[in-house]
């Protein structure tokens, strides 16, 4: 089982890509709690060059209380990320992390039909960014 879910929008900017990503998220409830910008970390932090790399810190208010209802320690695996990044100019790649793979760690069957269904919402915000840049 793959930790994720991803996708590439073409003749797009990064920009633009945060924005629809964003927008498709809202669509399914989430809402961006971060926004760790690693191009400028690092740039700052070590004086080292890199690409557009982004990770948006999603989270579903509804998913995250049952999960935290159920386990009180599943905070350390919230929110659920997903970045946008650019290796080359004019392709952005979208990837979400598969919540149902990683809440294997976790030895508590409650939380699995919760995972379940935040994996749905998030394969259906990939799946509707490959569509818009169909």
């Amino acid at each position: 089982m793959s930790y994720y879910f991803t996708t590439c929008l073409r003749n797009i900017t990064f920009d633009e890509a945060i924005r629809r990503t964003t927008e498709t998220l809202k669509e399914e409830g989430f809402g961006v709690l971060t926004e760790i910008n690693i191009k400028s970390t690092l740039k700052k932090k070590l004086d080292v060059d890199f690409y557009e790399y982004r990770i948006l810190g999603a989270c579903n208010p509804d998913f995250a209380h049952k999960a935290l209802l159920a386990e009180d320690k599943i905070g350390a695996m919230l929110p659920c990320n997903v970045i946008v990044q650019e290796k080359e100019a004019g392709t952005i790649e979208i990837s979400a992390v598969d919540p149902a793979a990683s809440m294997q760690a976790v030895e508590n069957e409650s939380l699995s039909d919760i995972a379940g269904e935040v994996r749905n919402k998030l394969k259906k915000v990939v799946d509707s960014l490959k569509i818009i840049s169909s």
